[in-house]
């Protein structure tokens, strides 16, 4: 990320605010991602995050001096037995982006649970032996535009479905392939923080059988294992990104985390924390705020 100047010390940066002290209102764009979708067992790839934006170009929200508090979704966890695992909601002001579905998990957990789950992109459906298991559906609940892609299905002998990515992208997630997983479903990049981050891309289906393949990640989202035995690969923090979905006799991997990016005016003075988030200016003098875990916001 461009970073002209950054300010703080101690568990706050920020930009002209003193402590106990309150500042003019802001009028922000923001982007809004959730936490990714954990990758099933012999299954699916989990889902993207949801992924809201007004930038470049479209409304802000104004925040009035004080603290705000801002959630993150954390990413889903990969499964290991036979619980699919969401991510959760981050949340600015009357924004909320939802987390993305968990995928599916094929094998001996049972057709009830093979398929993904809905989020702010569905997970992609489990890998089953004798019956082709449905993705998730994308953008629930539903927002306009849409936050995100439904999760491509599972299929015979056990290829696990792709997990679904940003709607605002341009390739779906892709259904398993024979014994091969699916690709998870295509990001969207976004200059907000004055760098272009590829975001909410979904994770990969597993593989299935002894030959099968896992499917591409895709914009943060993790690799779906190979069978026999692979694991799929973590999402990326900070971008959303589903979990890979783990081959035969293999874990899925976890989702991504999600972040808040929040870009004011040259005038605007706010601060962050915890230390973690952070604040910079852009090339073109605008002041944007990055939350990579939950915190504050004080105007």
């Amino acid at each position: 990320m461009p970073l002209l100047s950054t300010r703080g010390a101690g568990s706050a940066k920020g930009f002209g605010i003193t402590a106990g002290g309150k500042g003019a209102p802001v009028a922000f764009t923001y982007l809004v991602i959730a936490g990714g979708g954990g990758g099933g067992r012999q299954g699916g790839g989990g889902g993207a995050g949801g992924f809201i934006t007004t930038f470049p170009g479209g409304a802000t929200i104004t925040i009035e001096g004080g603290a705000t508090p801002i959630t993150v979704g954390g990413g889903g966890a990969g499964v290991t037995g036979c619980v699919r695992n969401s991510g959760t909601n981050s949340i600015f002001s009357t924004i909320t982006s939802a987390g993305g579905g968990g995928g599916g998990i094929g094998g001996s957990c049972g057709l009830g649970i093979a398929g993904g789950l809905s989020g702010g992109s569905g997970g992609g459906g489990g890998g089953t032996t004798n019956d082709s298991r449905p993705g998730g559906a994308g953008n629930t609940p539903p927002v306009s535009p849409s936050q995100g892609n439904p999760g491509g299905p599972g299929t015979t002998p056990g290829g696990g479905g792709g997990g679904g990515g940003s709607c605002n992208a341009g390739s779906a997630a892709g259904g398993g392939n024979n014994a091969s997983g699916g690709n998870g479903g295509g990001g969207k990049g976004n200059s907000i923080t004055g760098s272009a981050v590829d975001y909410a891309g979904g994770g990969g289906g597993g593989g299935s059988v002894t030959s099968g393949s896992g499917g591409n990640a895709n914009a943060g989202g993790g690799a779906g294992g190979p069978s026999p035995g692979g694991n799929g690969t973590n999402g990326t923090d900070g971008t959303g990104g589903g979990g890979g979905g783990g081959g035969v006799s293999a874990n899925g991997a976890n989702g991504g985390g999600g972040t808040v990016v929040l870009r004011g005016p040259s005038t605007a003075k706010f601060r962050v924390s915890p230390g973690s988030n952070t604040t910079s200016t852009t090339p073109g003098g605008c002041k944007v705020a990055v939350f990579n875990v939950t915190g504050t916001l004080t105007i």
